[in-house]
Order: structure tokens, then C-alpha cells, then sequence
């Protein structure tokens, strides 16, 4: 019989979803706004704690955007963000005119720096005058990055810290919620994360005042008159009633997920901890950081040989590659000035030829063409992983024995 195809994070329902949804649909509430949505909202309050407000919206980079507008970011600021990180960390920022600065990563969370974040800080205000105006660390797969010397810096300076959670869903630093150490946390619930709203994000916001200053802002900032009246430019970023549903029925499974993520790491460090040339990047000990393992990441020596090597970037992608969507634009060349080496290609390769999504590790957005003027501080550290890294499958559906049939394949796969 053939393998099913093992994906990254595939989404896994509850079961009770659809009583929310059916709920949503029996009472005609389908649109934006409801009472799944204000139930959501709840629910995620009391899973984050810290006596923060919750606001649903509808994605991860709508809260980032918001967290700016309410940060008081526009045009001509600047703001500190984390280089090694998906693009929507930083998409934001130029939305609003303002400037992303791109902040280098530890080698041991692979998160932001607190000693370079210093050294860009005391720069810029050198540079151009004035300090940046928001800090945003990012939980690169779910690792927690380094709260107390981030927030220790941000606030000798007085800078807002948005924390990037969007992939830290329930990690924990020191036993506290990421999300809630900054001024506002960002969550998201796209399809492959730990719990999902098909798409959708959340802002955790500080108190009630800021938390009815984002609701305004994120539906269209209508004044309270009997008539439509615009004094502020607002979005239309609210969760549909819908959508929340789904959320509903996923926050019933939440710790199931975080717990199982959790179990799949444990099995690659033990089922790989002996495989010469392939490291599982693991979090620091101590127990001061507790990651839910969005998904599992290791790297590969630049050393180790990889059957296919020879043929690694000979074509240029036509699809998409890790399960993301809407890759529609096509590749000039099959290669770029900064990509994972020979050996990290292929071995993706192999494994997608065995029936296993793997994918590159972000590209640092001090590496992305559309940020080549943007100002960066860094180290090396995220281009260096960049070239050996690579995500494994660590989802929901992933087995035990989908666990020691990726181990094989990659052992297989060695020269």
C-alpha cells in the first residue's frame, strides 16, 4: 500500500468545530463579529493569562500591522525586528512607510540578539537622531527568545516590544506565556500552526483601553455616530464568526497539540542524537525555556554527503515547496547568492521523493531582495544556519512510526 504523505503541520480538528460552525449558521451570524468570535477571544484570554484583552483578527500580520499603529509607528520610523524570520514579521512595518531594521539571531535560540539589539539601538539613535520606535523578537519554530535581556533592553530605552508568537503559540519562558512579556503579542492561527481558524491571527494587547483602541482600528475605526463617520484611517482586519468556531473547537485540543509537538522532538533527539553529521537543534537547558516545537529543525554538516547532491539546483522550482500557498510568480534562475547548500537541497529532495514535506529554515530578511537597502546588524548567525537548516514534519497526524520512517530516510540517504 502506499505511504500517505507525511506534511509539516497538517491542521486536526476536535470534532467540535462543527457544532460552533452549525451554531454560527443556525442563527444567521456568518460575518465578521459574533459570539464565536467574543467566546474565542475568551478563551484565548484565559489560555494566554497575565490579565491581558484579546482581539481576533483575520491573520498573524494583520495583529503585527496593528501592534505598529497602535505603537505609534509611521512614516519615517524605524523598527527593530528579527532578521531570521517569515516576511510578515517585517511586510508590516513598510505598510506603514516606516523602516524595518533587521536584528541578527544567537546561535543557541536562533532569536534575536539582545547584545546586537543594544548595539543597533545606540546606532540608529546615532545614525538618524531619534531611537526606533518597536522591537519585534520573533519565536523562530516555537523557541522562546531571551525575555528577560530583551525586555531589560527595551525598557532601559523605552521602546513598545510586539512579540512575535505567531509560531510560539503556548511556549513558555519561565512559565510565563510568550506573548504577554512585551506591550503586544501576536498569535496566528493559519492552517498549518498549532491550532487553527483555517486563516486568522490574534493581537494580545495590554489592557482594556488598548484593547478597544485595536477593535477600533481593526473594524474600519468608525466613529459612534448613526452614520458612518471616518476620523482615522482603520482595516477591516476583524475574525469572521465563522472562523472563530473553528477556533472554538481548536482550543479544546490546544495543550493536546503542544504536548504531542513536544513528544515528536523528544523522538528525533533520541532517534538522531547518534546520526554523524545531522544535529536536532534543541532548547537551552535549564528549564527556563519551554518551546511547543512548531516543528522540528535540524542541520546538516556542510561535510556530510547526500545522495542526489550532484543534481541539487539543477531546475528551477515550479511549485511551492513546504506546503505554502499561492507561490504563482515564477523563478528567473534556479539559484540566488544566498541559498541552503548542496547537501540540505537534496536531502530535501530525498525526502520528498520518499513521501516527506521538509523545508528550508526562513531566509534571513537582510537576504531578501526586496530588503537589500534596509539597514541590518548582524553576526552571521542566521545566514550560517540558513545554509544547513531544515524543518521535519512534527504536526498532529505525525506518528511514532512516521517519526522513525523519516529518521530512516534520512539515514539512507547519507553517502
Amino acid at each position: 500500500m502506499e505511504r500517505s504523505t507525511i506534511y509539516l503541520c497538517l491542521a486536526h480538528m476536535s470534532g467540535k468545530e462543527q457544532m460552533y460552525i452549525k451554531e454560527a449558521f443556525d442563527t444567521n451570524w456568518v460575518v465578521p463579529l459574533g459570539p464565536n468570535v467574543n467566546g474565542f477571544e475568551k478563551d484565548l484570554e484565559t489560555f494566554v493569562g497575565e490579565d491581558k484583552r484579546v482581539v481576533a483578527l483575520s491573520a498573524g500580520t494583520a495583529a503585527v500591522h496593528l501592534a505598529l499603529l497602535a505603537c505609534g509607528v509611521g512614516a519615517g520610523d524605524e523598527v527593530l525586528v528579527q532578521s531570521f524570520t517569515f516576511c510578515a514579521s517585517s511586510h508590516p512595518i513598510t505598510y506603514l512607510g516606516a523602516t524595518p531594521v533587521f536584528v541578527d539571531s544567537e546561535p543557541q535560540t536562533w532569536n534575536m540578539d539582545p547584545e546586537l539589539l543594544e548595539e543597533a539601538i545606540k546606532d540608529r539613535i546615532r545614525k538618524i537622531g531619534k531611537k526606533p520606535k518597536a522591537i519585534i523578537p520573533v519565536a523562530l519554530y516555537g523557541m522562546p527568545y531571551d525575555c528577560d535581556r530583551i525586555m531589560e533592553v527595551a525598557n532601559r530605552y523605552d521602546i513598545p516590544v510586539i512579540e512575535d508568537a505567531a509560531e510560539g503559540f503556548g511556549s513558555k519562558y519561565k512559565g510565563q506565556v510568550l506573548g504577554t512579556f512585551g506591550r503586544y503579542g501576536v498569535l496566528s492561527f493559519n492552517g498549518n500552526k498549532m491550532i487553527t481558524t483555517s486563516g486568522g491571527g490574534a493581537l494580545i494587547c495590554p489592557d482594556a483601553e488598548q484593547w478597544q483602541r485595536v477593535m477600533w482600528y481593526a473594524t474600519q475605526a468608525r466613529e459612534s455616530y448613526p452614520y458612518y463617520q471616518h476620523e482615522e484611517i482603520g482595516y477591516n482586519y476583524r475574525m469572521s464568526n465563522i472562523c472563530a468556531g473553528i477556533g472554538r473547537g481548536q482550543m479544546t485540543v490546544a495543550n493536546d497539540h503542544i504536548a504531542h509537538h513536544k513528544h515528536v522532538q523528544a523522538l528525533y533527539e533520541d532517534l538522531l542524537a547518534d546520526v554523524e553529521g545531522i544535529t536536532v537543534h534543541r532548547q537551552p537547558e535549564g528549564g527556563d525555556y519551554d518551546s511547543n516545537f512548531w516543528l522540528s529543525t535540524i542541520t546538516l554538516d556542510e561535510h556530510l554527503k547526500v545522495r542526489g547532491q550532484e543534481n541539487a539546483y539543477r531546475q528551477v522550482i515550479t511549485g511551492a515547496v513546504g506546503g505554502a500557498a499561492g507561490v504563482i510568480h515564477a523563478a528567473k534562475a534556479a539559484t540566488t547568492d544566498c541559498q541552503p547548500n548542496d547537501n540540505v537541497e537534496a536531502m530535501r529532495m530525498a525526502l520528498d521523493q520518499a513521501g516527506v514535506e521538509a523545508r528550508p529554515v526562513w531566509k534571513p530578511m537582510h537576504k531578501q531582495p526586496v530588503y537589500k537597502d534596509a539597514p541590518a546588524y548582524v553576526n552571521g548567525v542566521s545566514e550560517a544556519i540558513f545554509k544547513v537548516g531544515m524543518c521535519l514534519p512534527a504536526g498532529p497526524y505525525v506518528t511514532d512510526e512516521d517519526v522513525a520512517y523519516i529518521v530512516d530516510c534520512i539515514k539512507k540517504n547519507i553517502l
